[in-house]
């Protein structure tokens, strides 16, 4: 009503109309979002904070007629409480076809076009990420540039090198409308990457005047720069017509805050994630005291503070930009640096330490997810041993019979979600030696991460105990969840089954195909199962329960479900 005051004088009745809010961009929003407070506001001429009103809006205490859109990244969605949830809409990226499909439209002349298609092939990491739009933009308009007899130098193999070259091209681009010197050049990223790591840390995308003067840029400097470098830093209005800065895709955000904390490294042997105050203070007491400042923060000992903040990272938002930061360390990265600033001292043989750093890491920490990225970190130094071993185990089809390591289960999630094949099916019996071993269970967790990716995964008869079964649940709860079929027939389930009813009823679940066949399913297990489809939000199309004794009562409940309102069911056997 206040910034559209015209909607005061339109008569609209309740009865034919239904009030829409649409939230765009919960990822970028600063307001803390507390789901547990205990302060309800249901009364719309209530006053309460932004936050507040925010979230009972969103929780259904205000205006439970209303209808909800809210658009966000996976990583702030889930703070949103799965009982608020309706629906869940996926924005998926470019499947195989697509990414093709894209370069072929963007590149006129198609035998470059085969090239670049051709290039990024040869390189899974780069691969990859080209189901992600921009980063299919930014590899074409690098590409495009490279392969043409035009332009001379290593291509770009790592996503660290694409994007630093994406940075040159745009640079130079700049220079095209504005005939400034390279230094003013050198300040500005400076500037603008302090930004984007201050801003990064704290979880923002999006910044207002005041940060940017934090950083010793002025916002009339800032507009003009917006102006020039378009495909890097945008300028936009807010609420009240305010200025409202952002980089054009987080993953640029990400590079540029990586080069400025290794550039604060590298020309002022500064290591960023120490205090301000604490460096300041170090600073005079060298001078008090006429010390000498020799003695230098060592590349190791930032990479390793590096990798221990992103690795406690709770989201995963310091992934990508630790990837960017060792890849800037490595010997042909520093040459290229060298087109767009100076670099005071070199770090051509400093990563050995921080490489045997990150494969102990990858030994002992127990999230999947985080050593997946520590793969990923690795080969943007460019050590692949530990991935080559396993790849070995894989083409002598000895991967049964070897004894792996915790870090080589890490490496084989790594090859299995990297591998140029579609994950379609997985089936746990081609990693497990018997179908009753006690150890099947521990392999499921550690390839956890690939059945998440998977679109059909067969357990028939592997033994899948409860503690399987709560692992399945949390891969049939994952945003967003690729799993459509599951296979659990010959497993001795009984009241397990009711961990799979619960997460049926997730909006995020969307499994179609379960099949449960003799899997001892209980009277309570089936009460559950039928509970679960009548819920709305179930995708469930095919439900296989034939081989379990169950009871009259039982097949009453299921047979009752066909005359549901709610029931989806193509098929249902028993």
């Amino acid at each position: 009503m206040f910034f559209f005051p015209e909607t005061k004088e339109m008569e609209i009745s309740s009865d034919e109309y239904k009030v829409l809010f649409i939230f765009d961009g919960l990822d970028e929003c600063r307001l803390s979002l507390d789901f547990k407070s205990k302060v309800k506001v249901c009364n719309i001429s209530e006053s309460a904070s932004v936050d507040e009103l925010l979230m009972n809006l969103i929780v259904g205490n205000l205006l439970p007629s209303a209808l909800i859109w809210i658009t966000s990244r996976p990583a702030a969605a889930d703070l949103i409480p799965s009982e608020c949830v309706h629906r869940v809409t996926e924005v998926r990226g470019f499947n195989q076809p697509q990414k093709e499909e894209y370069f072929r439209k963007r590149i006129s002349d198609q035998s470059l076009a085969d090239r670049i298609i051709s290039h990024l092939k040869s390189s899974r990491s780069l691969y990859i990420m080209c189901h992600i739009p921009v980063f299919c933009w930014i590899s074409a308009a690098v590409l495009e540039k490279m392969l043409s007899r035009a332009e001379r130098g290593e291509i770009p193999k790592t996503l660290t090198q694409m994007y630093t070259h994406f940075l040159i091209l745009q640079t130079n681009i700049k220079h095209e409308k504005d005939y400034e010197k390279k230094g003013k050049d050198e300040d500005m990223i400076l500037k603008l990457g302090k930004v984007a790591f201050e801003q990064l840390v704290k979880g923002n995308l999006i910044f207002y005047e005041e940060d940017l003067r934090e950083c010793g840029i002025d916002v009339r400097e800032a507009s003009v720069y917006s102006g020039l470098c378009t495909q890097i830093f945008r300028e936009e209005l807010g609420l009240y017509q305010g200025k409202v800065f952002c980089f054009v895709h987080l993953s640029i955000q990400e590079h540029l805050a990586a080069l400025y904390v290794h550039l604060s490294w590298t020309n002022h042997n500064r290591n960023v994630f120490e205090p301000i105050t604490k460096q300041s203070l170090l600073s005079k007491v060298k001078k008090q005291f006429k010390l000498s400042s020799s003695e230098h923060v060592s590349l190791s000992e930032l990479h390793q503070r590096a990798v221990k903040e992103a690795l406690q990272s709770k989201n995963g938002h310091l992934d990508l930009f630790l990837r960017f930061l060792l890849g800037l360390s490595v010997e042909s990265h520093q040459i290229l640096l060298q087109r767009i600033m100076k670099l005071k001292r070199s770090s051509f043989d400093s990563n050995e330490k921080t490489v045997e750093y990150i494969k102990k890491k990858i030994r002992t920490i127990e999230s999947p997810e985080k050593s997946i990225n520590l793969f990923h970190c690795l080969n943007e130094l460019g050590d692949r041993s530990l991935v080559e071993e396993i790849q070995q185990y894989l083409k002598s089809g000895g991967i049964k019979e070897a004894n792996l390591s915790s870090s080589q289960w890490s490496a084989l999630v790594f090859v299995l979600l990297t591998s140029e094949e579609e994950l379609n099916e997985f089936r746990l019996d081609k990693f497990v030696k018997g179908k009753d071993n006690p150890e099947n269970m521990k392999v499921l967790q550690k390839l956890l991460p690939v059945i998440k990716e998977s679109r059909s995964v067969q357990l028939s008869d592997c033994g899948v105990t409860d503690e399987g079964c709560a692992a399945l649940t949390s891969a049939l709860r994952s945003n967003p969840s690729h799993l459509r079929e599951l296979d659990l027939s010959l497993n001795n389930l009984r009241d397990s089954v009711k961990l799979l009813s619960d997460v049926l009823q997730d909006p995020r679940c969307k499994l179609e195909k379960l099949w449960l066949s003799d899997c001892g399913v209980t009277d309570e297990g089936c009460s559950a199962l039928t509970s679960a489809l009548r819920s709305n939000p179930s995708h469930l199309r095919d439900l296989y329960l034939f081989g379990n004794k169950l009871r009259d009562s039982s097949k009453k409940l299921l047979s009752d479900l066909e005359m549901d309102p709610h029931y989806k069911l193509e098929t249902l056997l028993y």
